[in-house]
């Protein structure tokens, strides 16, 4: 049908009409939206079912009140999975402990985030997690003992074809219990990685084998969960470029990866030591990625990271998230309890300093320790 002047001149009308009535009318058609809140993150291990009384109150009369609004609860083996109960740590939390504490973190408008630690950090000391107990076929250094002498941690291999049924089905079931908008993947100080015992891997890229199995998590957790998905940001980091030790970023080839993967991820920046400046708050952003700065106990450096993030903020930058690194002694720390370990002094040391963090951020930290 052929359409004259007046059918332009009704057009024309129509849209003058709808910016007449408001814009907040147009904003909704064309999907602005308010700022989100900065995410006043706090990163717990588990405590262990024994543990979660005093997690529990932590969050009720410590971080609630200083304006903690995200939990990062990293789960790991610590959860009774039923899928692989081969694959449950000692003292693990049910599916109605995790109901229970997401209940209580949104009765206090907190976000929680579990987290599973993925290909990395699969032992700790001498001790070697289940999964590469349990299945030592999924070993991505088969013939390091599993005491593992001479090594930092152990990883699985990205690339064997049986591995990532095991670990969705984790995955899925910790969703399924925290019932959460977003999930943690880790990822962080990944070491062995195309490594010579591998028969997959061995003489394989890093960079191509570690944003592999970045990208199969994405397309599960995003992809098919439709959550957000964060991970740490070591190893997407060029150690010699960004000034950085082995630790915060890579000396082992991973860093191309961070051109290998999806942009929607968020990248906990994670830094513990005094520097003048935090090259990678900016990079991360300037790649179009959002960016999490992430602190420690030493209040020097957290306030410098803190401070400089701010200094290069874009609207790719999130907020703030404080770790602790200590499973039942953190809440207990930040509830002022006594603890008898020889690290507790470094505990208070972390309770601090959060404490600190969060009164630059908001105002609200100065709670009492009871």
């Amino acid at each position: 049908m052929k359409r004259g002047p007046q059918w332009r001149f009704r057009l024309w009308l129509l849209l003058a009409c709808a910016t007449v009535a408001g814009c907040a009318t147009l904003d909704k058609w064309i999907g602005r939206r308010e700022p989100e809140p900065p995410w006043l993150g706090v990163h717990f291990l588990t405590p262990g079912k024994s543990g979660l009384p005093l997690l529990r109150r932590a969050i009720a009369e410590q971080l609630a009140p200083m304006g903690v609004n995200v939990v990062i609860f990293e789960v790991n083996y610590g959860f009774e999975y039923e899928s692989h109960p081969e694959l449950r740590a000692a003292d693990a939390i049910s599916r109605a402990d995790a109901q229970a504490l997401t209940a209580l973190c949104r009765e206090h408008g907190i976000r929680l985030i579990p987290q599973f630690s993925c290909l990395g950090h699969q032992s700790w000391a001498k001790q070697t997690f289940p999964l590469l107990v349990q299945y030592p076929q999924f070993d991505e250094t088969p013939l390091i003992p599993l005491d593992n002498p001479d090594i930092y941690c152990r990883s699985w291999c990205p690339l064997h074809p049986k591995v990532n049924e095991i670990v969705f089905d984790l995955m899925d079931e910790l969703i399924d219990a925290f019932d959460p908008d977003a999930f943690h993947v880790g990822m962080d100080e990944v070491f062995l990685i195309a490594h010579e015992q591998c028969p997959r891997c061995r003489g394989k890229d890093p960079a191509q084998l570690y944003a592999k199995a970045i990208n199969d998590y994405h397309r599960h957790l995003v992809g098919k969960r439709k959550l957000t998905m964060l991970m740490w940001g070591d190893r997407l980091l060029d150690a010699k470029a960004m000034g950085y030790s082995e630790w915060e970023a890579s000396a082992n080839g991973t860093a191309p990866a961070i051109d290998l993967i999806p942009r929607d991820i968020i990248l906990c920046d994670w830094h513990y030591g005094l520097q003048e400046e935090y090259p990678s708050v900016q990079f991360f952003q300037e790649k179009g990625f959002r960016v999490w700065p992430s602190s420690w106990k030493d209040k020097e450096p957290a306030l410098a990271l803190l401070k400089d993030a701010r200094k290069k903020a874009t609207e790719r930058m999130i907020g703030h998230l404080c770790t602790t690194w200590y499973a039942a002694e953190a809440p207990a720390a930040l509830l002022g309890q006594k603890g008898g370990s020889e690290e507790y002094p470094e505990v208070l040391k972390m309770a601090d300093t959060l404490r600190a963090c969060m009164k630059q951020l908001t105002g609200k930290a100065n709670v009492e320790k009871h």
